[in-house]
């Protein structure tokens, strides 16, 4: 699936790190950064989300709701989590329903060897539940400047 700037966000429910049931629709009339990461713990994922962390008030001044989503599940979001203090939500999209529905399962290739992985995406949604941008090119240890420069 390809989704579009101007596009509907599809709608999802997944466990939070603590075992909670989350819905995108919960977060109708806020604005959300949806981003989705490759893994817990390796170093483009902290750099990323250490920089959404560094910046969190900044977003939340913007009015902006964090949801990070991997296909790790709830207790190695929890380490990750209290090892590097995030504050905000993640996800864990273990039978990979919210990658597959924002079409970032894709093919990867390292090293020559081509797998299935989460592609580093971000979707900027209004509080109406609209896609208001998509960063394909995140920049992990600038990527609050990237979902705030409009």
């Amino acid at each position: 699936m390809t989704l579009n700037i101007g596009d509907k966000a599809p709608a999802f429910e997944s466990k939070d790190q603590n075992g909670n049931t989350v819905k995108l629709s919960d977060y109708l009339g806020k604005k959300v950064v949806l981003y989705f990461y490759p893994k817990d713990n390796t170093s483009g994922c902290t750099a990323q989300a250490c920089n959404l962390r560094d910046n969190y008030s900044v977003l939340q001044q913007e009015g902006y709701e964090i949801l990070g989503v991997s296909t790790d599940d709830e207790k190695s979001h929890q380490k990750f989590i209290s090892k590097q203090e995030l504050p905000f939500t993640l996800l864990a999209d273990t039978d990979k329903d919210i990658v597959t529905k924002y079409g970032v399962w894709q093919e990867k290739s390292m090293y020559g060897r081509k797998y299935m992985g989460t592609m580093r995406y971000t979707f900027v949604i209004d509080e109406d539940g609209t896609i208001q941008d998509i960063i394909t090119k995140v920049k992990t240890a600038d990527h609050a400047s990237q979902i705030l420069k409009k």
